[in-house]
């Protein structure tokens, strides 16, 4: 089904946003400027991909590739993806396998890799876009494979607005001056993203709500998936 105009508007401005930002989220995340990924959330994608036990990763909307470098360490097979070429650039000088690719070009099978498990950290921002991702997904992933989502945690990012599906305004607060024009996100409830799992074609198996040990909060929500039988 085609997208509404003001969701198309949406999702391009998003793209926008990330080629905007790129050299200042490259920095930020070098110089570990994000608070709640540094006390909680990068040690819970990791504990969950390893959990896996993959032989293989791929990272999907990989950034700067931190998390792939840090599974090659662990002496897996991580290759990164991602649609901001200036993104993949600093990957690639950091050191790994990383290559361009949209949600749209996993979806379209366009994309010849496969791995274990497939990973996407706080990379799934859009309404079309996560849609796109999830349906495509089983196209990189290896028989029996694993799924693996970590994203905001509904309850904790509605904040005063009321919790239900919709697009919201997004905010570079917290974040060094250097980032420009937030882009808008995507907001779903614990109950829609549950069903959208499902809707296209996945079977979840896990749901982690990783706790951010400052505020004894949820600092994210961790969701595990395979492909489901036909």
């Amino acid at each position: 089904m085609p997208s509404d105009t003001a969701t198309e508007a949406h999702e391009q401005q998003i793209l926008d946003c990330w080629h905007q930002n790129a050299d200042p989220w490259v920095d930020a995340i070098r110089n570990q400027e994000i608070a709640s990924r540094v006390l909680a959330t990068n040690q819970a994608i990791e504990n969950a991909i390893l959990a896996t036990q993959p032989s293989s990763v791929i990272d999907a909307g990989c950034g700067e590739g931190w998390l792939v470098r840090r599974l090659v360490a662990c002496g897996i097979a991580a290759r990164g993806l991602d649609v901001v070429p200036a993104l993949i650039g600093s990957a690639k000088r950091q050191g790994g396998e990383f290559a361009v690719a949209s949600y749209d070009d996993i979806a379209r099978g366009a994309v010849a890799w496969r791995a274990d498990t497939v990973s996407c950290n706080f990379a799934l921002i859009g309404k079309e876009s996560t849609e796109q991702l999830l349906r495509g997904v089983a196209t990189l992933l290896n028989p029996g494979g694993h799924f693996i989502v970590q994203t905001l945690h509904p309850v904790e990012a509605c904040g005063t607005q009321p919790c239900e599906d919709g697009w919201r305004q997004g905010t570079w607060d917290g974040f060094n001056q250097r980032f420009v024009n937030a882009a808008p996100w995507y907001f779903r409830t614990l109950e829609s993203w549950r069903a959208l799992f499902v809707t296209c074609g996945l079977r979840l198996v896990s749901e982690h709500w990783p706790v951010h040990p400052r505020t004894g909060r949820p600092a994210s929500v961790v969701f595990v998936a395979v492909v489901a039988a036909v």
